[in-house]
Formats: structure tokens, sequence, C-alpha cells
């Protein structure tokens, strides 16, 4: 079982391992003449129709697996359900120097998209595809299954299902986002989210009461501060030992930092070792014990049934 899986587990973690809910890793399909590995992102959703139609949904949501956000997905459900919508596409305002980076939704006063541009050289404007999808099931299900059968397809949201349903007049609407927002993936957006952390003017904001972020406790004793380290402006995990100087950094668990050893402005990941008088400064992402704790998920799949109306007692 890799690192990741092992991470992720049945959701135990975030209390996601009740009755009615669950989370489990969907690998690709294996045959009998080997695994039949995602060719795009549309087909993961579609080797897993199956599995889908199991929980006979109304609705499904499909999420980036390298993203950090927080969002109340709810609201942009009741969002799609007042809008009779076929796909709902979360959208958040970029700037404009950066726009040709995204998915690009042109869209009319009401919010329905009107345009879909798939990292355009000169966009028409700044809003910018999320990576987050709510699709009426049955139409999702249309669509990944005649994009499948076209054998010149790359078998991509951005690329095919957006733009076929698009151009087939289905009904799509943008959902505006606000809030903390990045995409991590990349090293330096890695780095970037990490020191956001630091910055107490974030607002991703990780001592919010009434919506904590939760992380598998690696169950280690309290960190360790000696005599003669200093520590300014940095997070320090549990399981960290720290003689040296710790300056602007982020320390995840069971990280040793050595007498007159020097982290600036960096990112050292579990169980790193830095002795002493080491110098490590500036986007370094340093690991040596054991294989990153960093999630790499393509696609995400909820799935959303309506709730039956009771009814009512004679």
């Amino acid at each position: 079982m890799c690192i990741r899986d092992r991470y992720i587990g049945t959701g135990q973690a975030w209390d996601l391992d009740g009755m009615n809910s669950g989370v489990q890793v969907l690998p690709p399909y294996q045959g009998s003449n080997g695994a039949d590995w995602y060719k795009g992102t549309a087909n993961a959703i579609y080797q897993n129709i199956n599995y889908i139609e199991r929980y006979n949904p109304d609705y499904v949501v499909i999420l980036s697996g390298d993203h950090i956000y927080k969002m109340n997905y709810s609201k942009m459900l009741s969002f799609h359900k007042e809008c009779n919508a076929a796909c709902t596409i979360a959208a958040l305002e970029v700037p404009m120097a950066e726009a040709s980076r995204f998915g690009i939704l042109n869209t009319n006063e009401d919010g329905s998209i009107y345009e879909f541009d798939e990292k355009p050289e000169k966009p028409k404007n700044n809003k910018a595809s999320m990576g987050i999808y709510i699709f009426t099931w049955k139409k999702l299900r249309e669509y990944l299954v005649e994009d499948e059968k076209d054998p010149n397809s790359s078998n991509d949201f951005g690329k095919e299902i957006l733009p076929n349903m698009l151009n087939n007049g289905e009904r799509m609407f943008a959902y505006d986002f606000e809030g903390y927002w990045k995409d991590v993936g990349t090293i330096d957006s890695l780095w970037e989210s990490n020191m956001d952390l630091i910055d107490i003017d974030t607002s991703l904001d990780l001592s919010d009461e009434s919506w904590k972020i939760y992380s598998r406790n690696p169950v280690m004793p309290p960190h360790y501060v000696g005599d003669n380290a200093k520590i300014n402006k940095s997070l320090v995990s549990e399981g960290c030992e720290v003689y040296g100087k710790v300056d602007y950094s982020v320390l995840f668990s069971g990280v040793y930092v050595g007498e007159n050893a020097v982290i600036q402005d960096s990112i050292i990941m579990p169980g790193t070792r830095i002795e002493d008088g080491a110098v490590v400064k500036y986007l370094s992402l340093i690991h040596i014990s054991e294989p990153t704790r960093l999630l790499s998920i393509s696609y995400a799949v909820f799935c959303l049934k309506k709730k039956k109306k009771k009814k009512k007692k004679k």
C-alpha cells in the first residue's frame, strides 16, 4: 500500500467513516492483461461509473486533489439546483497576468456560461475555473459514455466534456467563490502555500474555531526547544527537536535541527535530520528518512442523493 493510501485510509482521521459516509481510493481497472491506466480526467470517472451508480446519485461533485481551500459544497449544490443546471463550475477571479494559465469562463449577467476557453493566450476576462464541478449525474454519464467512444478524444474534462456540453446547449453556470485558494501543482506553489500559513493576515486561518482543519495525527511527543535554540515566526510540529535557529519556516513532525544549524524560509518534511552547523535557506523541501506525505489525487468524487420526502401519516 502506498503512502497516499495509508494516509487517507478509511477517512477515520477526519470522522468520515460513518454509517452513510466513507473514503475509498479507486485505482485504475485491473484486467487479465494488467491495469487499464486512466487516460485522462474524464476517463478516470468513466472507469468508475459502475461504482458511482451503486449509490444511485442525483448529483456528483468532482474535485481536483492538488488545491488548498475551504468551501461549503452544500451552498454550491443549492446554487446548482436553483439554476436547474447540468453543470456548475466554481470560479475565482485571478490576476489578469496569470489568467492564461487557467480555464477561463466567459459568462452572462445571470452567471450562465456561454464560452469556455482552456488556457487561452489572450483571455477575455479573469474568471478562472477552480477545477471544482457539480454535475447532474444523468447528464454527465451520457457525455462520459459518448466521449469514451471517440478514439480521437484525450478524455479530459477541460478539453472535451465541458466544451461538448456547452456546444450542445446544456445549462452551465459559474459559481463565484471568494476566499483563499491555491493550486499546489508545482514546488513553487507548494512552498508559497506553506509560507501563507505563517502569515497572520492570510485568509486561510488554521485557528478558526468555526471551521477546523484536521490532519492525521502522527502520535508523537510535544516538540522540544533547546536552551540555545531560536525560533522566529515559524510552525513547529510535534516530535521536533530544535537546538539551532529556525526563521520563517515550517517544520513537519519528527524533524531534528542540530546546534548552530540555520533553517530560513524553508519547508522541512517529516523525519528529516538537519545536522549541527548545516544551513538550509529558501525553497528547500528536504526529506530524508521516509517518503513525503503529499497527496496527489487526480480527482475526488462525491455522490449526492436527493433526500426523499417523508410521507405524511394519515
